[in-house]
């Protein structure tokens, strides 16, 4: 990685719909959103209260009631913005790409009116951080465009989350771009190849993975409930029900799911990979019962990697993300 550039690099968007972006790009700014009657809570370092209060009183974009995850990413996105000093940031605005490197400067909290408020007079915390200014062009002069990127770069260089950290080497293919350095030693790499011959046969991105992997994950559950009478085999198979109306509300129901977890899994954070689009099958999204003694219902579901599904088993939630923190934590409860 180059020395000129901060360890970190990320893809990001700006607010619902993206409406932050011409306020950023004037301004010099990256920037989020925070509810009004939650920014009491980040400030005084209230996580617990913050998720509690958004399980009580808020909506995800997708109409439906947070889980704890989601909830901890609102509040995490905040502390990211915050702390955030030197890293490089990149933004894709139609068929441009733009980057800035964040300051040092601290972040600015202004109150606003909240966009397409759902009440009158709602009003919103709109958190910004300076940068060093945006540019859509390298550092050669030469303009960064969608349509000139290698297939695989479009992958990784494209998010639907608010914000995304890329990771392994992702970061330093990012950097030579900005920098204009010659590409070719990533292009000449078998799986990178292999994916321009598959773009070339028109397998590039032709449809909605969410909405795909939605879709498998209700064949699945459906099958698992199918299975799960209370039949005796070797053992009792616990009864399990499917609680949502039989007109495409459960697909639904998983996808926007999956969206308001930005992609991540729900108890370690990690990026899934989705149906068709995998290159770890343990990574894949799997649906998971938060009370495994419980149906799949609205509130009782999350979508975790589905080796995490595997680990957890019939754990109890709140039994497993300890046991988790230990690993995390080597064996240190604290």
């Amino acid at each position: 990685m180059s020395a000129k550039f901060a360890q970190k690099v990320f893809i990001a968007n700006f607010g619902h719909e993206n409406y932050l972006w011409p306020d950023c790009l004037k301004r010099a700014a990256i920037a989020t959103f925070q509810d009004e009657d939650l920014q009491s809570f980040w400030l005084a370092g209230d996580r617990a209260g913050y998720i509690a209060h958004c399980l009580a009183t808020k909506k995800t974009s997708s109409g439906i009631t947070p889980i704890a995850p989601v909830a901890g990413r609102w509040f995490n996105l905040a502390t990211e913005l915050a702390s955030t000093e030197g890293d490089v940031w990149i933004h894709r605005e139609k068929d441009e790409i733009w980057w800035t490197i964040s300051r040092a400067d601290e972040m600015e909290a202004s109150l606003e009116p909240a966009y397409k408020p759902k009440h009158p007079g709602e009003r919103v915390y709109v958190l910004r951080k300076p940068t060093t200014g945006w540019s859509n062009k390298n550092k050669s002069g030469i303009l960064l465009t969608w349509a000139a990127l290698h297939p695989k770069a479009r992958e990784f260089l494209f998010t639907e989350a608010t914000f995304q950290q890329l990771r392994g080497d992702n970061p330093d293919y990012a950097l030579a771009l900005i920098e204009g350095d010659d590409l070719q030693g990533w292009h000449k790499r078998s799986d990178w190849k292999a994916k321009e011959d598959k773009a070339g046969r028109g397998a590039a991105r032709t449809f909605d993975a969410a909405a795909v992997t939605a879709v498998n994950l209700a064949k699945i559950a459906r099958a698992t409930v199918a299975a799960s009478n209370g039949q005796q085999v070797l053992r009792t198979v616990k009864n399990k029900d499917l609680r949502f109306a039989p007109t495409g509300e459960f697909e639904k129901y998983i996808e926007a799911l999956l969206r308001d977890q930005e992609g991540r899994c729900a108890i370690t954070g990690i990026e899934m990979q989705y149906f068709g689009r995998e290159g770890d099958s343990q990574l894949l999204c799997s649906l998971d019962r938060i009370n495994s003694d419980g149906h799949y219902e609205p509130g009782n579901l999350q979508i975790v990697c589905r080796f995490v599904n595997k680990w957890k088993s019939d754990t109890k939630d709140d039994e497993f993300r300890r046991l988790l923190a230990l690993v995390r934590n080597n064996g240190d409860p604290g």
